[in-house]
């Protein structure tokens, strides 16, 4: 079995101890943090704003939380390769409460895990491709990655990677929550 890369993302929380008009400070999140001892659904996509990932992609998942909670999830976190100022606006536009908005601002996650794409075809640079996995205690237990990844992909594949999908194999897994 395949563990997920160790990597130190860095990430912006919110500190209600701050004083002035910005309560938000750098934190540094390691992979151990996000994934040990836990069991987490992690899907990731090419960007925050961008359409498939707006309208189909962060808000099924979103929608569909208290479900994966019943099926033993601790976290679904949503990767992309943009920067935690940017993740951080997505998520309020999108009115993310309930999936954890990772940003993998230099792509290093989604470069060790063989995921990292050139989209320079759509004016995107390198993304990460869309994909999901259960992660079992830093352990890769199941991937979904969407078809035809390749660099400069004219299309945005999104059938395998979708929150039904991830859903729909851990009922036919049950495992005692």
């Amino acid at each position: 079995m395949n563990t997920v890369p160790n990597v130190t993302f860095k990430s912006r929380v919110r500190n209600d101890a701050l004083a002035g008009s910005n309560p938000f400070e750098w934190k540094d999140l390691t992979s151990d943090e996000i994934f040990k001892g836990k069991r987490v659904v992690l899907f990731a996509l090419p960007g925050a704003f961008t359409p498939t990932c707006s309208t189909a992609h962060l808000p099924r998942y979103e929608e569909l939380h208290d479900e994966f909670r019943r099926h033993g999830i601790d976290q679904i976190i949503c990767l992309s390769v943009n920067d935690a100022f940017v993740m951080y606006q997505w998520g309020l536009s999108q009115g993310a409460k309930n999936v954890f908005l990772l940003p993998d601002g230099n792509g290093e996650f989604s470069r060790k895990m063989g995921m990292l794409v050139d989209k320079s075809n759509l004016g995107f640079g390198m993304r990460s491709w869309r994909y999901s996995m259960l992660v079992e205690d830093g352990v890769i237990a199941k991937m979904f990655v969407e078809d035809d990844f390749s660099d400069n992909c004219p299309t945005d594949p999104f059938e395998a990677s979708d929150a039904d999908t991830m859903l729909g194999f851990l009922k036919a897994n049950r495992k005692a929550a």
